[in-house]
């Protein structure tokens, strides 16, 4: 038995228009940014409302449909954290963003009516 599962799954909206960048690799990734909103419980922790997770799509399917999405766009996304270090000047750096396994765009909330 493997005790151990690197999943998340996170609902939130696109904040900026996703950005192609190809690697030292050769291989293209698509990157955006996804905001989050905290929990109720941990909106009283804290005064930050919202979390920011850099999310990278590999597969040409999932690059397409990255690229389709736009700022306020709402997503669920699944797939694994990664850790990313880079040397920055005199010392390491590091990032932790989502590898998508899949995204879906969200419909967007119904409007209030006021009939």
């Amino acid at each position: 038995m493997n005790d151990a599962d690197n999943h998340v799954l996170l609902r939130g909206r696109v904040a900026d228009a996703a950005e192609t960048r190809t690697l030292p690799s050769g291989d293209e990734i698509v990157s955006f940014r996804l905001i989050v909103d905290r929990s109720p419980a941990a909106k009283r922790r804290s005064s930050q409302s919202v979390d920011t997770f850099d999310c990278s799509a590999w597969t040409a399917r999932l690059r397409g449909k990255a690229l389709r999405l736009g700022p306020g766009d709402r997503v669920e996304v699944s797939g694994e954290l990664r850790r990313l270090f880079s040397r920055a000047g005199s010392g390491v750096s590091s990032r932790v963003y989502v590898d998508l396994g899949s995204l879906t765009r969200l419909p967007d909330p119904p409007v209030a009516s006021n009939a």
